[in-house]
């Protein structure tokens, strides 16, 4: 018989601190206790947890001279590969904005010489957008600094199993609202 020593469970992990849902959960609760408030719990945390990285990430790229909506169409440009070139209609569709809201993205990155504009020669009414060299430099440095923060935040309340099952849920529940919406 081996005299190895059994393996420890995991120690239990601290409950989590309490937040200001809870707080608002409980308020309910008084109220109108009929109510199954789960759902509240969820997208509460969600949405103040977006706020709060919003925030964090707004900070991250101002050092580089852009807004959070500006850095979105520079990634998007850059996520697109080589040569980095996209339509304004695609850059559009692909964040969501209206081409008024489009085009003043593009004027401000145009002007900062972070993208160019130019006839697309194979619809000789439309335009392309394509990042410049210094627009793909900044969108490089300004893609690991913003990732940077998000890593710190999530490191420092998840190990990487959490980190992974919690994507997993997420990516269920945008699904299954996707679904439910239409």
């Amino acid at each position: 018989m081996s005299s190895q020593p059994r393996p420890q469970p995991p120690a239990p992990q601290p409950p989590a601190p309490r937040d200001p849902v809870d707080t608002i959960i409980e308020q309910w609760a008084t109220v109108r206790p009929d109510l199954d408030t789960r759902a509240m719990e969820v997208f509460g945390r969600i949405y103040r947890l977006a706020r709060t990285m919003g925030d964090r990430m707004e900070k991250a790229y101002a050092r580089f001279g852009i807004s959070r909506g500006e850095f979105d169409v520079l990634a998007t440009l850059r996520r697109a590969g080589e040569p980095y070139t996209l339509s304004p209609r695609q850059l559009s569709a692909t964040l969501m904005l209206t081409t008024g809201g489009m085009t003043g993205r593009l004027d401000k990155l145009e002007r900062a010489g972070l993208l160019r504009r130019s006839p697309d020669p194979h619809d000789r009414r439309g335009l392309q957008v394509t990042l410049t060299d210094e627009g793909l430099r900044l969108i490089d440095e300004a893609v690991g600094a913003g990732l940077a923060v998000q890593t710190q935040a999530v490191t420092a309340a998840l190990d990487d199993e959490q980190a992974g099952h919690l994507a997993d849920l997420l990516r269920e529940l945008l699904a299954g609202a996707e679904r439910s919406g239409h």
